[in-house]
């Protein structure tokens, strides 16, 4: 008898796991409560795969073998209290995608903020050695499509916590951590313990001979190791004191300690700038080291990496006015690393799908360094109550293009206009890379 699979969700990760169950001979069935993209329906319907999309078929879904749910769907939903009641398995897709590729090197990275640039940093390292890497995971193709597609020797998984809360033995040579600060609380009862656990997660399936790399001058990192023991190798990388094992900054220069071969990169020299980017690249760097890529590699990758689409890209000067696309920042600590690594007085776009932020961690960077607020969203209100008396000036709108032309009035010569939202899209536009695009499109019309 083939198990029953069904598959909640026909995103990227639904799609790719339908594709992968498929192949393993599962007897698959996809079920979305939304609308699945003509492009997903079509390679469900080449793969003779069927589904269903505005609906769920309970008697379908209660009686599956296993359920493989989209990270998107939050556990106190209907759907899932009703599966959690017939005590139905319910696994991620990276799960689902581990159990194929274990005989395959895994490196996952987690953390609040720099995951994106992170993995793609690790996968440029891997792909200038010469070895068969494939990115996956939250960045381009999910890793179970990776899987049933085109197999590699090396995965670079970009996970989330929501990914992480349903595995059961998804266990990565190397997992690394690169911060935890407050996001998504809504999905976690609002505390703070309960989503630094998720990210730990990460680590739960470790042993002596995995490696777990995470940033010692994190608080709430540093906090969690005190009272938690991790069985794998632990390497931390930090920028404020000199290790013997690990990644740290003396007299400006990035050292990667590992396997007792030391590697140094002038913090000049590296490709990505900014305070978090040290951190971002020391990870990468170790990550390499671990699995024994010669440090000229390593080092070529750091100094040359070209930094990803809608993460803090530079997108063109207009009248001696910078424009930067930051729309991947989705939360309020991205918005601060943005405006902390900034260098020249800012116009600020920000503003969207508020998901109960804090804006009292950026108010001093917004005096410090914010000439003008733009609010692009429905509801501007939190920003304008937050933010007003830290910026002499605040312009509501609601559309990109708006938004651009009134940036681009407020700025003058030697400014930065800087698209870094702080709030989800999904009340303008269909994702933040949707409103990443038309934020360049604007540029170009000004």
């Amino acid at each position: 008898m083939q198990k029953k699979l069904i598959i909640l969700g026909a995103g990227e990760s639904g799609i790719g796991a339908a594709l992968l169950g498929k192949q393993q001979g599962y007897d698959v069935f996809v079920s979305d409560g939304g609308a699945i993209k003509d492009i997903y329906k079509q390679e469900l319907a080449v793969n003779h795969i069927p589904f269903e999309e505005g609906q769920h078929s309970w008697d379908v879904i209660l009686h599956a073998d296993e359920i493989i749910k989209s990270p998107g769907i939050p556990e106190k939903s209907e759907l899932m209290k009703k599966v959690r009641e017939k005590q139905v398995p319910v696994i991620s897709e990276i799960e689902f995608a581990y159990r194929f590729s274990k005989d395959s090197k895994v490196i996952a990275i987690t953390g609040s903020n720099g995951k994106s640039t992170t993995t793609a940093l690790t996968f440029d390292i891997f792909e200038r050695a010469g070895l068969k890497a494939a990115m996956v995971g939250n960045i381009g193709l999910s890793y179970a499509r990776q899987v049933a597609t085109a197999p590699a020797d090396y995965y670079i998984v970009e996970v989330s916590s929501f990914q992480l809360d349903d595995i059961k033995e998804f266990k990565p040579n190397v997992a690394i951590l690169l911060n935890i600060t407050p996001d998504h609380l809504d999905r976690y009862e609002y505390k703070m313990e309960n989503y630094v656990a998720s990210k730990f997660r990460i680590a739960m399936n470790q042993g002596p001979e995995d490696y777990f790399v995470y940033c010692m001058d994190d608080p709430e990192i540093s906090d969690y190791l005190r009272k938690q023991t991790i069985y794998s190798t632990t390497i931390p990388f930090t920028i404020m004191e000199p290790l013997k094992q690990g990644g740290f900054m003396a007299n400006e220069q990035v050292n990667i300690q590992v396997n007792d071969e030391p590697m140094i990169v002038s913090m000049y020299d590296l490709a990505l700038k900014g305070k978090h980017n040290l951190y971002n690249s020391m990870a990468a760097g170790i990550a390499g080291r671990t699995m024994d890529i010669r440090k000229e590699k390593i080092r070529e990758s750091l100094t040359s990496f070209k930094s990803l689409e809608h993460r803090m890209e530079y997108v063109a000067t207009v009248r001696g006015v910078d424009f930067i696309n930051d729309s991947k920042a989705t939360n309020v600590n991205s918005l601060w690393f943005a405006l902390e690594s900034m260098e020249h007085p800012v116009v600020l776009i920000m503003g969207g799908v508020d998901k109960g932020n804090d804006y009292s961690a950026i108010r001093d960077l917004v005096k410090e360094k914010v000439k003008a607020i733009i609010c692009l969203g429905v509801d501007n209100a939190p920003i304008q109550e937050a933010l007003s008396n830290d910026t002499p000036v605040m312009v509501d709108t609601s559309n990109m293009k708006d938004a651009v032309q009134a940036a681009f009035q407020h700025a003058t010569k030697g400014d930065v206009v800087l698209l870094s939202p702080a709030c989800a899209s999904f009340d303008l536009f269909k994702n933040y890379e949707d409103r990443g695009k038309q934020f360049k499109e604007a540029v170009k019309e000004l």
